[in-house]
């Protein structure tokens, strides 16, 4: 199962640790030698889902926007591959993470309050139901919304 990963990025302390928990449940659900996880590792939601991942032994891969620096550590080292999107004037997808994500996934998580102007989570989730995939909206009681 090929899981792609979108949230809010900047979440306060006490958000972290209920986002924390209910990826770990989500991510547990899945055998660990059919997961892959797709993201951005960008800080936030995306650092704490490719954790998750790989401490439940799963795969990960990681998409590089076209105007991108590689990401840097463990995780990014850990990866089984990259994909480094092209730039639009090459006819490739440029920055465009949420186009590239649907085309990769199975399913995606949305760690978001479901409102319609949350930003790329609100928008990557809406490509990914136009698509016909499931979206696993991950937003815990007592959440706070970035500043």
């Amino acid at each position: 199962m090929r899981v792609g990963i979108t949230g809010y990025q900047g979440l306060s302390d006490l958000t972290e640790m209920l986002v924390r928990g209910e990826l770990w449940r989500l991510v547990t659900t899945y055998g660990p030698y059919e997961l892959v996880g797709v993201t951005a590792l960008r800080p936030g939601p995306e650092t704490w889902f490719a954790q998750a991942v790989r401490e439940h032994g799963g795969k990960l891969e990681v998409i590089v926007p076209a105007g991108g620096a590689r990401p840097q550590g463990e995780l990014a080292r850990e990866a089984t591959a990259v994909h480094r999107l092209a730039p639009v004037a090459a006819g490739g997808l440029g920055d465009d993470l949420g186009r590239a994500m649907v085309g990769m996934i199975d399913e995606l998580i949305a760690v978001w309050d479901g409102a319609e102007d949350g930003g790329e989570p609100a928008r990557i989730s809406a490509l990914t139901r136009k698509a016909g995939l499931w979206v696993h909206e991950i937003w815990p009681a007592g959440c706070e919304r970035p500043a």
